[in-house]
């Protein structure tokens, strides 16, 4: 269990989509089980974070403009790029401790570009480490406490599944129905 939790949190912050959070925060139910140790939980998930924050930040110092480049080639890692370099841009290093917690989505970007915008390595890794340790102490803390209370939750969505599918089915019509009419506009006015 801990070598997973380490694997996927490390590789994870390589922008690889994997569900780290969701990994952390099982890992946690599980200590609240006594199928792991809380302590070694929240020590791997913290030790595979930096190590991971560090080759991000050491891929972007080495590969640099090309490198960003590349990633906004992607259509899928451009938005992601670009609002990781503004928000490097108008926070700096408050924007890696903030990409670890808030917006922790942006974290893998925002260690490449600061890699690549050759940011201070002992700010990077200061502010990286400080984040690393609230995102892995938080995720598997939220796990053991909610570990009581996932009987519960699991009744509740499997008595609710009929509303949620309709719901889920209602909301990608909707979408689908707005989209199309959105092309049918578009195609009148071509027309015009």
């Amino acid at each position: 269990g801990l070598y997973l939790v380490a694997g996927v949190v490390a590789v994870s912050c390589l922008a690889v989509p994997l569900p780290s959070s969701m990994l952390v925060m099982a890992s946690g139910g599980f200590a609240a089980a006594g199928d792991l140790v809380l302590w070694q939980v929240i020590l791997v998930a913290f030790v595979a974070y930096v190590v991971g924050d560090q080759l991000a930040y050491h891929i972007g110092r080495w590969g640099g403009g090309p490198l960003m480049n590349r990633m906004r080639a992607s259509p899928r890692r451009a938005p992601l790029v670009n609002r990781a370099e503004a928000l490097v841009e108008k926070w700096g290093v408050t924007a890696v401790l903030a990409s670890r917690t808030i917006v922790s989505p942006l974290g893998p970007s925002v260690s490449y570009v600061c890699g690549a915008a050759h940011l201070q390595r002992l700010k990077f890794t200061l502010s990286a480490t400080v984040g690393a340790a609230l995102w892995s102490l938080g995720y598997t803390l939220i796990g053991y406490g909610f570990t009581e209370r996932l009987d519960e939750l699991a009744d509740i969505v499997f008595e609710q599944s009929g509303f949620i599918l309709a719901g889920a089915v209602a909301l990608g019509s909707g979408w689908w129905l707005w989209r199309s009419w959105r092309q049918y506009k578009q195609g009148m006015t071509l027309a015009k």
